[in-house]
């Protein structure tokens, strides 16, 4: 089956898929095997998107027999009012905003009260062209859309614009749309079949990306533009593979691994992405009928200057081969400006220039403006009490808006495309438009500059105080917005958070993204109001953690004045979570002081610091060294006492390298027998 899915409705199409291959671990989706056509059946109808369970029910009487939906043309002159009597839960909200929305419909506002376990909302909504919706009908099936979001019913729905209202298409009566049903099957019939890869095919994509994304004539058009209408070719193919890959993982909902990483030297895409989906010499083929080199254009291509050294690689070589394994994996990370520094030596003497790698442009990334989520600053928390019950509640003092850009990554041998979504800052809207109408010009730059500095430079000198806090920002920003956009699409398909650790697990490359830890306990206690108990099981068992340290010196720490500034209330969880452990830790190992010092996250002194790798391991259910000798050396010397409280956590897995890309590309004659003989190793290295 493949689909075509909004946020609550998913249109679908019968297709025959393969099954995960028998040959993998239970943990592997095989999401695609080659295949020419996406579509087998252009015969168009609807399937459930989702199936929702009650969260915390303390009673057996069903969701749909307590959940109403009402709508009233008389309480308003202007607009439509729906009331909605629903049983609260996780992200119903949520759900039922993006109904509204998915409609077409305005929300010009809202109330809500609560009765115990419900909550009666008032929506007072207008359609597309701000008016009433008065057509019964429309009101009838809208009424009906809504009471399926709420109730999590089987019966699941497409919806289509009408020229009064809305009106929507349920299961069964798609036969009887008539026009709409023709529109539907010729649009899916001009999307049934992938790109073609024969020279013809290649070349004309290539001409029409100089022609129609580069801007260029096709008569006139040097090297740098020819690589750019080819980034545009190749990506179109990887964006094929990617929609699959995500639809396919959606309806399978098997448990995801998130990658979390402040670096990814990700190398030239274009080669990899060429040798991945097996098509280099088509595309090199096809290039030299039109008077190119396929070489000389991969040169024009410079480096993704997101990382610096091993660390960096790690986390390009995992995403590489978790693509290619099969595994349902995304990675996070930040879009910097400014990356890799240029090096100029001048009278013997290195002098360090900006590298302005995104001067021309990333023809491999997707800006996703629709992508974005406020991430907080400074501030201060207060206690509230919410239904009899106390609550921390943080008061951030600034805000800065964090957009998604998507970078598909191909597996080996595989459809499998899977997703590296970086983040960039950008200023609050709300904040600019108040300095601009009140004549504040120059604080409205300013703010914009301070917000666009969070991902502007790779490594900021960190050896003051406003370097140190830059650092953080950086590390807590693309940490907030990445938390964000996991619970969100944990949300959209389960309504409690017991399934969380069945369905998320979050890897921490270094102690960089380590802020996460209190994060997400901040938002499972702050804002879905679990106590700390459930909390504190849930982290545990979620987080695993990668050190590339060698030396306890080494190992970051930040100063508590510093966090408590920037991060009040995470300071206060950290607190926290040091205090219960130091307690737990007692009881093991008694009162030796030396090494409960040694093992606290908060280290005492003149300045107090938390040191970010205790509390990795402290909440890691897993610690990783990069090497079997890296690893011995965390065992006996870096972490020593960790090792011998919890031996059970610590492994290695081996930094590599990208060696496909190595092995095709340096491949030869003297190679060929040998590569032959194992059947392909370049996949399956362990031959």
């Amino acid at each position: 089956m493949s689909a075509i899915s909004l946020p609550l409705f998913t249109v679908g199409l019968d297709q025959s898929k393969p099954s995960p291959s028998s040959s993998s671990s239970a943990s592997l989706y095989s999401p695609f095997s080659p295949s020419r056509n996406r579509f087998c059946s252009s015969s168009l109808h609807c399937i459930s998107s989702c199936h929702v369970k009650p969260a915390r029910a303390s009673t057996s009487e069903s969701i749909h027999e307590t959940s109403t939906i009402m709508f009233d043309n008389n309480d308003s002159s202007d607009s439509t009012a729906f009331i909605i009597r629903a049983r609260n839960r996780i992200g119903l909200l949520q759900v039922i905003t993006r109904v509204f929305k998915v409609l077409g419909l305005q929300i010009e506002k809202a109330t809500v009260e609560f009765e115990g376990d419900f909550f009666i909302k008032k929506f007072f909504v207008t359609d597309s062209h701000g008016r009433k919706i008065e057509d019964h009908e429309s009101l009838n099936r809208i009424e009906k859309a809504l009471l399926e979001a709420v109730t999590g019913g089987n019966g699941a729905a497409s919806v289509t614009p009408a020229s009064r209202g809305i009106v929507v298409r349920r299961a069964g009566l798609v036969a009887d749309s008539g026009e709409r049903r023709a529109k539907s099957e010729r649009m899916f019939h001009l999307m049934d079949g992938f790109l073609k890869n024969d020279p013809i095919s290649l070349q004309k994509d290539i001409l029409d990306h100089v022609e129609y994304t580069v801007a260029r004539s096709r008569f006139s058009f040097d090297d740098f533009e020819a690589y750019q209408a080819l980034s545009h070719s190749v990506r179109d193919r990887l964006i094929e593979r990617w929609h699959d890959t995500q639809q396919y993982f959606k309806r399978k909902d098997p448990k995801r691994l998130y990658f979390l990483s402040l670096e990814f030297l990700m190398g030239r895409s274009l080669s990899n992405s060429v040798i991945n989906l097996g098509i280099r010499d088509e595309y090199a083929n096809a290039l030299k009928e039109l008077g190119f080199e396929f070489e000389v254009l991969a040169e024009q291509e410079g480096d993704a200057c997101l990382g610096n050294g091993g660390l960096a690689r790690l986390s390009a070589c995992q995403m590489d081969s978790l693509a290619t394994l099969d595994y349902p994996a995304w990675g996070y990370g930040l879009r910097y400006q400014y990356g890799l520094f240029r090096q100029v030596i001048l009278d013997g003497f290195q002098h360090e220039q900006p590298d302005y790698w995104l001067n021309f442009g990333n023809p491999w990334e997707i800006e996703r403006v629709h992508v974005s989520y406020e991430v907080k600053f400074y501030g201060n928390v207060e206690e509230e009490t919410v239904n009899g019950k106390k609550c921390k509640v943080w008061g951030p003092g600034e805000t800065v808006e964090a957009v998604a850009y998507d970078n598909p990554i191909p597996g080996y041998g595989t459809r499998n495309t899977i997703n590296l979504r970086l983040w960039a800052a950008k200023p609050s809207g709300k904040l600019d438009m108040e300095s601009y109408n009140t004549g504040d010009y120059i604080n409205a730059v300013v703010n914009r500059q301070r917000a666009e500095t969070i991902s502007s430079i790779l490594f900021p000198d960190d050896r003051s105080y406003q370097g140190k806090e830059l650092r953080l920002k950086q590390q807590y920003f693309f940490v907030s917005a990445s938390l964000q956009d996991i619970i969100r699409r944990f949300k959209d398909s389960h309504s409690s958070f017991d399934d969380f650790p069945e369905k998320v697990a979050l890897q921490l490359n270094d102690t960089h993204p380590s802020i996460a830890i209190a994060e997400v306990m901040r938002v499972l206690i702050d804002e879905e109001h679990l106590d700390w108990n459930k909390a504190w099981d849930i982290v545990c068992k979620i987080f695993s953690f990668t050190t590339h340290n060698v030396i306890s010196e080494g190992l970051e720490k930040i100063p508590v004045d510093l966090l408590g500034s920037l991060l009040p209330r995470h300071l206060q969880i950290i607190y926290e979570i040091n205090f219960k452990f130091m307690e737990e830790l007692k009881k093991r190992i008694g009162l030796d002081y030396s090494r409960l010092s040694r093992m606290s996250i908060v280290e005492e002194g003149a300045v107090k610091h938390i040191r970010m790798a205790n509390l990795s391991i402290v909440c890691s259910h897993t610690v990783d060294g990069v090497s079997k000798v890296h690893s011995e050396l965390l065992k006996t010397r870096v972490f020593k006492d960790f090792y011998e409280l919890w031996p059970q956590k610590f492994q290695y897995k081996t930094n590599g390298v990208t060696q496909r890309r190595w092995i095709v590309a340096c491949k030869n004659i003297q190679w060929m027998p040998i590569y032959n003989r194992s059947g392909g190793w370049s996949r399956r290295l362990t031959r």
